[in-house]
């Protein structure tokens, strides 16, 4: 059965020396008095204060990438993170990164405005030749082409992207692991719109309500597919090893409600080895919210 059935410093000043030199203490009393008598057009010379920094925008942290499509061998530009820009402020528990002044994932989609191939940027360039066959049959024959953007991608913009992404996965018969990730991103890239939603918008309730319903349904699926992807794949799995991967799906059983399998992944990280201090804690964590949301269902 598909996996895809059914989805939708401080910084210290000059520090002066003290000196309680009597001698010198009157000569700066002198020296005040002075200062005091001068006109009031010296007074006015006042140091002005420093110009504020001028706001970062997020086209400023991008530039246009040149890729070449292994489907369709045509080079194209697409939107990239200067990643120098950047800086990480905190991750959720599920691992999404959350950037200052910038959402990062909106950018690692890559869609071919040429053929319709995508795929995550970790994942763009590998293609077998038998892949190339089904997505140029199955998804370039009907591309009919990307909406144009401006500067930076809204989150629209990134949606189109991950959404045929996804369809690509399923396509050219991807691994499990794949299919989750890219999945998982999806997810967060709606988590990530709904954060964003200006509270004007009409019927803001309901859209969010919606926004938050396609995140789950991508929970969901990535879930069952780094599931998948544990029996059949070795390490390490889109770039992660043992103890952050069964960390990453011990909260997206937590988040579908699977407290018991969420429990089971939080042991294999907390009895593992090579999990570091860093990880455990994280662990530790979920396992407060799981006790948590079980007791919140039993009042």
């Amino acid at each position: 059965m598909s996996l895809f059935s059914g989805r939708g410093k401080r910084g210290f000043g000059k520090i002066e020396k003290l000196d309680t030199n009597e001698a010198e203490t009157k000569n700066a009393e002198v020296k005040k008095e002075e200062t005091v008598d001068k006109s009031s057009s010296d007074k006015s010379a006042a140091v002005k204060p420093a110009a504020a920094k001028p706001k970062v925008e997020e086209a400023d942290l991008l530039f246009d990438k040149t890729y070449t499509c292994p489907v369709c061998e045509k080079d194209f530009k697409a939107k990239t993170i200067r990643t120098g820009k950047i800086k990480l402020l905190s991750q959720d528990t599920d691992l999404r990164p959350k950037y200052q002044n910038v959402d990062s994932l909106k950018y690692d989609a890559l869609a071919c405005p040429i053929c319709g191939y995508a795929a995550l940027s970790r994942f763009f360039k590998f293609v077998m030749p038998s892949q190339v066959k089904f997505i140029t049959e199955k998804i370039s024959n009907n591309f009919g082409g990307l909406p144009q953007t401006g500067g930076a991608y809204t989150y629209d913009d990134a949606i189109v992207r991950y959404e045929l992404a996804i369809e690509n996965a399923e396509v050219k018969q991807a691994k499990a692991s794949e299919k989750a990730y890219t999945c998982l991103k999806t997810a967060w890239i709606y988590r990530g719109k709904a954060e964003a939603l200006p509270e004007d918008t009409p019927d803001y309730d309901k859209v969010v309500k919606e926004l938050n319903e396609k995140e789950q349904s991508y929970i969901e699926v990535a879930y069952a597919g780094f599931d998948e992807a544990y029996m059949k794949e070795d390490f390490p799995l889109c770039g992660m090893d043992e103890p952050t991967f069964s960390l990453l799906v011990a909260d997206l059983a937590r988040r579908v409600g699977k407290f018991e399998e969420s429990s089971r992944w939080i042991s294999k990280v907390l009895t593992s080895r090579m999990a570091n201090d860093r990880t455990k804690e994280k662990a530790r964590d979920i396992k407060e919210l799981i006790d948590e949301e079980k007791k919140s269902q039993q009042e």
